[in-house]
């Protein structure tokens, strides 16, 4: 059993600094309307943590205890989940005239997806502090997760999903014996019928960035790479963004390894890819502005993109400018195109969303965005098996 001491202090706001008691239940800061972040005691944890000890520990993502929330180790729920291979990509970085090209693949999760970090620490966090039925709104991945970490916690799911969601994804809720509601419409038209029940029957909402755990079990992305790459971070990390969680949770992992001195102040450029039928965060950056939009007519292939409303939105382009990254958009076709060339050049049966940042490189390499000896990193965020109907 994991019994390594989280070093959590408490929450606070990003826009407005006020801070929230960690030991009682919370959601976003409703003044602000804004994620809360977890902060940590890290003098404590460099007493107790460097690279070393964590490399020796047995793998997965509690390996990282001391800097994620759960105090006790009885609620630090697993399927297995983290420690996703970073591989390089060396025929397709020939083929592109990269020398240093990696995908990191989170399709050997336990469901399949990135999701599963998140929902693991959101699950085990909530059971510590005594939440015992969750609600959901989902564009798939992340419901599946949701069921399997609350069937391993013996808790309540109510998961609402868009009618045309993948298969697969109605499945694996079903299966674990979770509350599956198919709702006419998008992600926001879900999360507004689970808004209402939740409020009905008491269900704890653990929507993207409604409460702040999730974000944590993302952190590992981060924490894993610059581990990865010997605590030296790559120059470009480019990531499929619809709700923008690992975006911004990479993005803080980095802060605190630096707080910590296990990494300088360098940084990469983070890249943001949406689909060109659904891309607010490509829009506001291209206008300069400070907040998305709704993306009326949201329509793409890799349901995780389909998002046309992020509540993070202004972590998300904070995120972007201060990395001197940028957000491009791809087409379906673009998509399906990068997926084919990533399974027949590097054997990945890469995910639409974890295909669309293959086609966002190779958009960013003929306006020489990226330089050729650049360090590259292309997240895979699922398995396509998920979307074989």
């Amino acid at each position: 059993m994991n019994v390594h001491k989280s070093f959590l202090t408490h929450l606070y706001c990003p826009e407005c600094q006020q801070e929230f008691d960690a030991r009682q239940i919370q959601t976003f800061c409703h003044e602000c309307n804004s994620p809360l972040l977890a902060q940590y005691d890290f003098e404590k944890a460099k007493e107790h943590l460097n690279p070393q000890i964590v490399q020796s520990r047995l793998s997965g993502m509690w390996r990282w205890a001391e800097l994620l929330p759960v105090h006790d180790p009885k609620y630090r729920f697993s399927l297995g989940e983290g420690d996703a291979p970073t591989l390089q990509a060396n025929r397709l970085g020939e083929v592109l005239g990269l020398s240093s090209l990696y995908v990191k693949d989170e399709s050997f999760n336990p469901t399949g997806t990135f999701k599963d970090r998140g929902l693991a620490m959101a699950v085990s966090k909530a059971a510590e502090l005594g939440i015992t039925s969750f609600v959901m709104p989902t564009a798939g991945n992340a419901g599946g997760a949701l069921a399997a970490y609350a069937a391993r916690a013996g808790l309540e799911a109510n998961i609402f999903m868009p009618k045309d969601a993948p298969l697969v994804n109605r499945a694996e809720i079903q299966i674990t014996g979770a509350n599956l509601q198919l709702v006419d419409g998008l992600i926001t038209d879900a999360g507004k019928q689970a808004a209402r029940e939740a409020q009905k029957q008491g269900w704890f909402s653990i929507s993207t960035l409604k409460e702040p755990y999730r974000l944590e079990g993302k952190k590992t992305l981060g924490l894993e790479l610059a581990e990865f790459f010997g605590w030296e971070l790559p120059d470009v990390v480019i990531y499929p963004t619809g709700g923008g969680t690992g975006l911004i949770g990479m993005w803080k992992a980095f802060a605190e390894l630096e707080t910590m001195g296990w990494i300088g102040p360098k940084r990469p450029r983070m890249v943001s890819v949406q689909a060109s039928g659904c891309a607010p965060i490509v829009r506001a950056i291209e206008e300069n502005a400070s907040r998305i939009r709704f993306w009326d007519d949201a329509h793409t292939i890799a349901a995780g993109l389909r998002v046309p409303a992020v509540f993070a939105d202004r972590l998300i382009l904070r995120t972007l400018r201060e990395s001197h990254g940028t957000a491009v958009s791809v087409t379906d076709q673009e998509i399906q195109s990068a997926q084919k060339q990533l399974a027949r050049l590097e054997g990945i049966f890469a995910a639409p969303e974890g295909a669309a940042t293959l086609a966002g490189l190779e958009s960013l390499l003929k306006k020489d965005w990226i330089a050729p000896n650049e360090k590259v990193v292309l997240f895979n965020t699922g398995t396509g098996l998920k979307y074989v109907s």
